[in-house]
């Protein structure tokens, strides 16, 4: 423990200095990759007064995370199987500021039915304005500070598609004045100020597998800056300016089940895994004529992934999986550095912070961990929500770590 907290000490001298603060504005944070900026050190425990609960407030059901911007946290839930409500709070305190609500309920398939059908996708927040994506395949614009509706997009209408079976799942990504989505049966590029769509890309009319499971990213790979997106039986690289498909590979999965977030690592690769193809590591690269191609670098077809994005550290990836057993994939060759004996929830939501990791349990517990390749390292573990399941992935902001459970949200700080 002297070591660890040594350690932790040195990399907040090194880079304190250099790290600006960040709003939680989008899924799973700033960059879309779980990382925290190192303007506060986390302690090396959760036990005993160390971590304490500041508020918490009652919630409809909603797996979506939550999101801050300027001091205000925001979070959507799905109120009495009718209306989607989006709620602001005050960080500091968790007073409500404002609600909003519209009618946006609906059922997923009967063998989906045991997760709820409850709002999925987790809105991105940036200049006073919130995104907010709904079951029924909408998409609103929403004032932050007063919870007025600027815009709304219904894809149904607008692209003559039928409702996804799963709702919309995606988390739309904001990337300067152009908003992206996994919508209306396909990718779509929206105009954020007036909610135009600029193009549709990858378009597939079947609602049973249209409809994304994933969320996108923006990253320069092979030389290109590109819109990643994972379909339900793809993965791809499209032209940020005009939809075109600059690459494209199949991802083995049952039904569909491609539900990670693809994980950008280094300058051309891109790691995904899949519920029954493993995990796999792509290679991208890019020919003197312009043209893209893509190598399977390798699939470990045991390394099976289900709902939680993992961390890369170092030279290993850190993947909670199918099994509910957590493992470390070495990023050469995909083989197992190690696997855990003990099966944990569900999903693991996970944050990190140099080589420390805060997974927050489907269970409702905070596991912190070094990422260590030789072995599970755990620094602490801490049960947060007894009653409710926790599938949101965390929350953090100015040292507050912000939970959403299955029925409320809390806040929590380090003392």
């Amino acid at each position: 423990m002297i070591e660890l907290r040594t350690v932790t000490f040195c990399l907040a001298v090194l880079f304190t200095a250099s790290t600006l603060l960040a709003d939680w504005n989008q899924w799973r944070g700033p960059e879309r990759t779980g990382e925290v900026s190192i303007e506060r050190m986390w302690p090396g425990t959760l036990s005993g007064e160390s971590l304490q609960k500041i508020w918490s407030a009652p919630l409809a059901e909603g797996y979506s995370s939550p999101i801050t911007e300027s001091g205000i946290l925001f979070t959507v839930e799905t109120e009495g199987e009718a209306n989607e409500r989006v709620r602001a709070f005050q960080i500091s305190d968790g007073k409500q500021l404002w609600e909003t609500s519209w009618k946006g309920a609906m059922k997923v398939p009967f063998f989906a039915a045991k997760n709820g059908s409850w709002v999925r996708s987790t809105p991105v927040a940036k200049g006073g304005a919130v995104f907010v994506g709904g079951m029924r395949d909408v998409l609103v614009k929403l004032d932050g500070k007063t919870g007025e509706e600027i815009w709304r997009v219904d894809f149904t209408e607008r692209d003559g598609t039928d409702v996804p079976s799963f709702g919309q799942v995606c988390s739309p990504l904001l990337d300067g004045n152009d908003l992206y989505v996994q919508a209306g049966l396909a990718v779509a590029k929206l105009n954020a100020e007036t909610g135009e769509t600029i193009w549709r890309s990858m378009i597939d009319e079947r609602a049973m597998f249209g409809s994304a499971f994933s969320s996108p990213m923006i990253a320069t790979v092979a030389g290109k800056r590109q819109l990643i997106v994972q379909a339900r039986l793809e993965l791809a690289g499209l032209d940020p300016d005009t939809g075109k498909e600059l690459w494209k590979v199949p991802v083995k999965a049952f039904r569909g089940m491609n539900i990670l977030t693809p994980t950008i690592i280094g300058e051309n690769q891109i790691f995904t895994a899949s519920y029954g193809g493993g995990a796999f590591l792509f290679e991208i690269s890019q020919g003197e004529d312009g043209s893209f191609s893509v190598e399977t670098k390798w699939n470990n077809e045991k390394a099976e992934g289900y709902m939680g994005s993992p961390v890369v550290i170092g030279e290993h990836i850190y993947l909670h999986g199918r099994d509910k057993k957590f493992h470390c994939l070495a990023l050469a060759d995909g083989s197992f550095a190690w696997s855990t004996d003990e099966e944990f929830g569900e999903y693991w939501s996970m944050i990190h912070q140099g080589d420390q990791v805060l997974a927050l349990d489907q269970k409702g517990e905070l596991i912190l961990f070094q990422a260590n390749p030789n072995s599970f390292a755990i620094i602490d573990r801490k049960v947060i929500s007894e009653k409710d399941s926790t599938w949101a992935h965390l929350g953090i902001d100015d040292g507050k770590l912000l939970v959403r459970s299955l029925k409320g949200i809390s806040a929590w700080e380090w003392k």
